[in-house]
């Protein structure tokens, strides 16, 4: 079932869904009501778990949300939370944040870019040269490195920041220049691939050696975030103020209390000619490949549940009992809807 119209914004008409052999429905209630297994981008609000009927699954993000676990235990509901899946090889195809961080950082660069004061490239005319922009990227996971790569590819001077060991050879790599805080060491480098949260020493470190780039600035992209916890503000108001007037920063970590401590999530903030912008949900910009990509995560993903027609939760697959993040007893759902 595909509720009525929901790839209309995407440009995936609801005809496409029936010749693939899926069913439209028409309101969320009636797609809920009737869900064995419900397959959403974010978690139900409160109002849509009251109409989910009691054992379905669901398999969206929220993963890490508490007041999602608080639904889905009143609900007796089995919740695959899409942020736990395991950082290992033969879970890459089924990586929801990877994909969407990939249009994030893409597309974090193209809303910065056309909103700050100055061009992107070099350019040499007769009325003289313009020199190229600097862009910092703070973060070199999935959506820094392609925030990095954007950038350079539109011809500006990128510098990238991490606390990784590894994160500064990937920056390098792209034709950034890294800039590292002093304590930088190999062991910055926590599960999963991501960074460790930083002690409060690490922290201070991390907000002056930026502080020194910020006033070259002319774009800043955030990216910095710690797995369950909340992003870290590695930039000051007065870090925002020094920058130059027309200077835009981009918090994609807004969502989890931004890197930027003006940062509001949605919502436009002016700092001293700066401006400070905290979007929470990007790729929603580029919407028919974002549809396409997370498309090919749940494919991936139900594939692999898949057992003779139905869903099994195998609690001997290390990615089964990850999204769970417990070990299931025998739970075993006949369809997906």
């Amino acid at each position: 079932m595909v509720q009525q119209g929901s790839g209309a914004a995407a440009h995936f008409s609801d005809h496409g869904y029936q010749v693939a052999g899926a069913e439209i429905v028409q309101g969320v209630p009636a797609v809920l009501e009737r869900a064995e297994t419900l397959l959403k981008v974010r978690a139900p609000s409160d109002q849509e778990f009251a109409l989910l009927p009691e054992g379905c699954l669901l398999i969206s993000l929220g993963g890490r949300d508490a007041r999602v676990e608080e639904r889905v235990r009143q609900r007796g509901i089995t919740h695959l939370g899409l942020e736990r899946l395991p950082r290992i090889s033969r879970a890459q195809e089924m990586d929801v944040l990877s994909t969407q961080a990939t249009i994030a950082g893409y597309a974090a660069v193209l809303l910065g870019s056309a909103r700050i004061s100055t061009l992107m490239p070099m350019m040499s005319t007769a009325a003289g040269t313009v020199r190229p922009a600097k862009v910092l990227v703070v973060g070199a996971g999935v959506a820094g490195l392609q925030a990095v790569a954007t950038a350079r590819r539109l011809g500006a001077r990128v510098f990238g920041f991490d606390i990784r060991l590894a994160a500064g050879e990937q920056i390098e790599s792209l034709g950034a220049t890294f800039i590292k805080p002093d304590w930088l060491t190999p062991d910055a480098e926590g599960a999963g691939g991501y960074a460790h949260e930083q002690s409060e020493d690490e922290q201070s470190s991390a907000i002056r050696t930026l502080s020194e780039h910020l006033p070259e600035m002319n774009l800043v992209i955030t990216t910095a975030q710690v797995p369950g916890r909340p992003a870290p503000c590695l930039i000051e108001a007065k870090g925002v103020a020094v920058m130059p007037n027309g200077a835009v920063l981009v918090d994609l970590a807004a969502e989890g209390g931004g890197n930027c401590a003006l940062t509001r999530p949605d919502a436009e903030v002016v700092h001293e000619g700066v401006t400070v912008l905290g979007p929470t949900n990007l790729p929603s910009a580029h919407a028919t490949d974002a549809r396409r990509l997370f498309g090919g995560n749940m494919r991936a993903l139900l594939t692999h549940l898949s057992r003779e027609g139905g869903i099994a939760l195998d609690e001997t697959d290390p990615i089964t009992v990850a999204l769970l993040g417990h070990k299931p007893s025998a739970i075993i759902t006949p369809t997906v809807a």
